[in-house]
């Protein structure tokens, strides 16, 4: 539904994005996550058509965005960091104007915002003025106006920044479901937040995409090697030096607690150690009472992709960017 390809954007001598290459299938929800400063927001803006490419190309149901723009941006809502909302206006006249400039004709305008309105629960405040309203039903009115065209593909920068706990829990609640219904591409900085709602995640760094699949898939790049905590009841005799004994063993950590022991099994990278474990345990007839996998999180994963060491040199911008991307010579 959506496809960029080598998407470049400067800033005189700076380059915020070098050469960034993904796509989006129908129904699909994307994550885009990154550090301050990595270029997800100036991606956005270029996606979206607000901000033009240096180079490279962004495509929208087929539909090249700079060739024909208004027929691109026809399939797609957008809603900014920061929504541009007229705080004297009622919250019915705002997305009337809202429709007038998607040239929305009257009677398919009252329809769309009567079915907006439903959508993100503003029924209740239609007339009161923006100003009064609270920044999640203010967040809700921006979601409102995003979808009032009834676009395929829908795209939110930090859609839930300043909010309280429970007006994010109501935003999620609200995107979930709007993603139920077309394609949804979500920047966030909220680890939590793009893991519950995204069924793939990019991470973006410096200008460039430098991890790519599936939370699990993230999750499980990051592991590198299997990590078992296992509990044994007291007296386990020597079962710290017997465990480390076993083939594919890396190293064995003891934690002692008041019923027993707790230890932590590193093992070499390939190496899965549970049924050589589980057997060395009955084997030796120590009581065991747990078992179990520890698994990077999201956040390590984020943190292993996007810290460096203070003196480490970025990528060097003049590289060219990988098959199938469109390329160009950066300076360096």
């Amino acid at each position: 539904m959506i496809e960029a390809q080598g998407l470049i954007r400067r800033f005189g001598p700076k380059v915020a994005v070098g050469g960034i290459s993904f796509s989006v299938g129908d129904g699909e929800i994307v994550g885009i996550l990154g550090p301050n400063g990595a270029g997800k927001t100036t991606t956005i803006r270029m996606m979206t058509g607000f901000l033009p490419p240096t180079a490279g190309r962004v495509t929208i149901g087929g539909v090249d965005l700079e060739l024909e723009p208004r027929k691109a941006r026809r399939q797609l809502g957008y809603l900014p960091e920061n929504v541009a909302l007229y705080p004297e206006m009622r919250v019915v006249e705002y997305l009337a104007y809202r429709a007038r400039l998607h040239g929305l004709a009257s009677s398919e305008a009252r329809q769309a915002i009567a079915e907006a309105m439903e959508s993100c629960l503003l029924s209740d405040v239609r007339h009161q003025t923006i100003r009064t309203l609270s920044k999640g039903y203010r967040q809700r009115v921006g979601l409102a106006q995003a979808i009032l065209h009834r676009p395929q593909v829908l795209v939110l920068d930090e859609p839930t920044v300043g909010l309280d706990p429970k007006q994010i829990v109501a935003i999620r609640d609200l995107i979930r479901d709007l993603g139920r219904k077309r394609t949804l591409v979500l920047s966030s900085h909220i680890l939590p937040e793009v893991e519950l709602l995204c069924d793939r995640v990019l991470i973006i760094d410096r200008g460039r995409i430098v991890g790519e699949g599936t939370p699990a898939e993230l999750r499980a790049r990051a592991q590198g090697r299997q990590l078992l905590s296992l509990s044994l009841k007291a007296g386990a005799e020597g079962a710290r030096e017997a465990l480390a004994g076993l083939p594919g063993v890396a190293e064995v950590r003891l934690h002692p607690t008041a019923a027993g022991e707790a230890l932590q099994i590193e093992a070499v990278p390939g190496e899965d150690l549970r049924e050589a474990v589980f057997r060395a345990v009955v084997a030796h007839g120590w009581v065991l009472l747990g078992m179990t996998e520890e698994r990077a999180t999201l956040e390590e994963t984020f943190l292993r992709l996007t810290t460096h060491d203070v003196d480490e040199v970025p990528p060097d911008s003049s590289e060219s960017t990988k098959a199938g991307r469109l390329t160009e010579e950066l300076p360096s």
